[in-house]
């Protein structure tokens, strides 16, 4: 029998964030099929969108203090409140702290990306699948070493019932209506974090105000 939350849109009611071992260190800056930049900008994009609809929200950390690095300072500044569970084990899915988090939630639609895809993401994300939870993963705020890395990871997700999407749909999804009370913050989200969008609005405000001489 078909699982009908599979076919359920996100709302802030039925979400989790996690987001997993967005760091510093040497994974980031070993990411070439996507910019480190864009990746981190993309994650913060991810955290200010679960601060702005209250999203319970679950970071982690592997090994930070070796190679890995601490947590994107933004990150911690945005979520304080967020739980972070340190862990040595690779995939999140089995580290029992990590799980526990999850089920704490009360949520079973998870909004996952990881720092890179094929590991990061990719293991915990499968995992919580067989669990039971629907997954989506987003690509554009995980990254990984090559191309043909990242077209395996989502290949790999997808046959096992993840599903792939980018940040911006995430975004959209929650929102559904410019008319609820989260639009304007949403605005200023889009501002921020989608440069073309910000430039092409002060462009429109410079327009009203020389019209408006």
């Amino acid at each position: 029998m078909t699982d009908p939350k599979f076919y359920e849109q996100l709302t802030p009611e039925n979400s989790a964030m996690l987001l997993i071992d967005h760091q510093v260190g040497t994974m980031l800056f070993g990411i070439t099929d996507i910019d480190p930049v864009n990746l981190k900008n993309n994650a913060l994009y991810l955290a200010e969108v679960a601060k702005l609809f209250n999203l319970p929200t679950i970071l982690t950390t592997s090994n930070p203090n070796g190679a890995n690095g601490p947590l994107f300072p933004e990150l911690l500044s945005t979520l304080p409140q967020a739980p972070i569970v340190d862990r040595v084990i690779i995939n999140a899915w089995n580290d029992r702290n990590f799980v526990a988090a999850v089920e704490q939630t009360g949520r079973k639609k998870l909004i996952m990306a990881g720092v890179t895809t094929d590991v990061c993401l990719a293991f915990p994300a499968i995992s919580a699948v067989a669990a039971g939870y629907d997954v989506y993963a987003v690509i554009d705020a995980s990254g990984t070493w090559n191309m043909t890395s990242q077209n395996a990871a989502i290949a790999r997700m997808t046959q096992a019932g993840v599903k792939c999407v980018n940040t911006i749909a995430i975004a959209a999804e929650l929102q559904k209506d410019w008319t609820l009370p989260t639009a304007p913050g949403m605005g200023q989200i889009f501002v921020t974090r989608l440069p073309n969008f910000g430039h092409i609005l002060a462009g429109m405000e410079h327009t009203k105000m020389a019209l408006s001489r």
